[in-house]
């Protein structure tokens, strides 16, 4: 695994010159300007109130996208976050390009927003540009004890990234959705990750990122389900949401690079601790801790929480909302156009787990009622990849131990499962019986204050925390002494 970069003429320029950079020929829509300009300093208000704590001034070497040719599309310099060219980034035109799927399937795409599903399409816009600032606001403490340089621009290449996908769905709420598009563009700046008062829309997001095991199990796991989402909704009837979330897949790879390597160094530093040391049992914790470095059981209830806590984001498995909006046009399925079906769904089942009668049963449901349970299908087969590559590292280790992530209805609190309790392999349980468990399952407090014990900040060029491997390649093929931020 490695940030792939390639410095081209890319197809479509970026206009760096425009106080807002953009591919959407800002300036020729004054009122959208206008809009888009006086929603600038408050992104910025927020970003510094906000985004990473104590690292405004600090100069990050950080990747800016310069078009749209996911081939070519980006330059590397350091930048103070709060300068960062943020702006209004859309992949390229497909002209002639029709609806994919739905009842207007074959129909040309709307460039514009479709009367009949504005409040759909507005809520859909909405729902993903609030993940965006919340997970900034998650990460905001992170730096403080970041592992390395490295990490540590990492970070916050992730957390200008997700500043630059809320322009984006700021943008299309501003451009389409007339005075309530702005009204809610200004409400995804006003919310609070974790707020009583206020708080991000999805639960995942208001979840407390304490840690970089965390940090690495969130880009891992729930930048994932981003992706998932991302490709849904690349593929709708309407054009310029399809085209914005094609090119935000172009960042989101990064995301998932920064959890899937970050977890893969964690476990082989500990695996290396262990060998020095005659450690061969996983399950001798103290011992390992004794080491200083993440134990593989506390890992694997960190997978296990995570890995739930990101199911729940695909809402419920039978859904006549996810059918509307696939009926409509407006949100497809995963790769919609890799699939070979009618695309429509008419007559067409689709099998479902259900708690039905006291068991765990597999139905068939109305493939268009269970678009959402096919979407969460495929995120568990795109993650359980990438739990495999994991496992590969212990291979030859001399240690006998797999990461497994659990059942689809472990630990739910949303959809099907949500009212039952369920072990991670898949067995209904007592609730008493999962109170008597749940920490043999679940990170506990024990778990997380030992995590936290091992977050001291490394901030000298090419070291690396004790419980973290350096990474096999560096940023931009950069030296492993290379300083990734410049702290002074």
């Amino acid at each position: 695994m490695s940030e792939q970069t390639t410095e081209m003429t890319p197809t479509i320029e970026v206009n760096y010159a425009d106080k807002i950079p953009n591919n959407v020929n800002l300036s020729e829509d004054r009122r959208l300007q206008r809009a888009m300009e006086k929603w600038q300093p408050e992104f910025i208000d927020w970003w510094k109130s906000m985004g990473p704590e104590g690292f405004q001034e600090a100069e990050v070497y950080l990747r800016t996208a310069v078009g749209a040719d996911p081939k070519g599309w980006a330059v590397f310099d350091y930048v103070k976050m709060p300068e960062y060219r943020w702006g209004i980034l859309l992949a390229s035109k497909e002209e002639g390009r029709v609806i994919p799927f739905g009842k207007h399937k074959g129909e040309p795409a709307w460039q514009e927003v479709p009367g009949e599903y504005r409040a759909m399409l507005k809520r859909l816009i909405v729902i993903q540009g609030d993940t965006e600032p919340a997970s900034v606001e998650q990460q905001r403490y992170l730096g403080k004890t970041c592992p390395s340089l490295y990490d540590l621009r990492n970070l916050f290449q992730v957390n200008v990234e997700e500043g630059r996908h809320l322009w984006a769905m700021a943008y299309l709420l501003q451009k389409y959705f007339g005075k309530d598009g702005r009204e809610e563009a200004e409400a995804l700046l006003n919310r609070r990750s974790g707020d009583e008062d206020k708080p991000r829309i999805l639960g995942a997001f208001n979840e407390k990122t304490p840690d970089w095991l965390s940090f690495f199990m969130f880009t891992f796991f729930t930048d994932r389900d981003g992706k998932m989402q991302l490709e849904s909704l690349a593929q709708s009837g309407f054009d310029p949401l399809a085209r914005t979330c094609r090119f935000m897949l172009t960042e989101e790879a990064h995301h998932m690079f920064v959890g899937e390597s970050g977890v893969s160094r964690v476990i082989r530093k500990t695996l290396e601790k262990m060998q020095e040391a005659g450690i061969s049992d996983p399950n001798e914790v103290e011992a390992v801790r004794a080491l200083g470095v993440v134990d593989l059981p506390t890992l694997q209830r960190k997978v296990n929480f995570h890995f739930s806590v990101t199911l729940d984001l695909f809402g419920a498995e039978v859904s006549t909302n996810a059918a509307n909006a696939f009926n409509a046009g407006i949100k497809g399925r995963y790769r919609e156009d890799r699939l070979e079906d009618n695309h429509q769904l008419l007559n067409d089942t689709y099998p479902v787990l259900r708690h039905l009668d006291g068991e765990l049963k597999e139905v068939e449901e109305p493939a268009l009622n269970a678009i959402n349970a096919r979407l969460l299908d495929d995120y568990i087969a795109d993650a359980t990849a990438g739990v495999k590559r994991w496992n590969k590292l212990f291979q030859g280790s001399g240690v006998d131990f797999e990461i497994t992530a659990p059942h689809k209805a472990f630990n739910r609190r949303v959809g099907e499962f949500c009212e039952v309790h369920v072990d991670p392999r898949g067995n209904l349980v007592s609730a008493e019986t999962w109170q008597a468990r749940r920490d043999e399952w679940l990170p506990t407090q024990a778990d997380e204050d030992y995590l936290l014990s091992l977050m001291k900040p490394v901030t000298e060029k090419g070291q690396y925390a004790d419980w973290i491997a350096p990474p096999k390649q560096g940023i931009d093929k950069k030296p492993g002494d290379f300083e990734y931020v410049a702290l002074n």
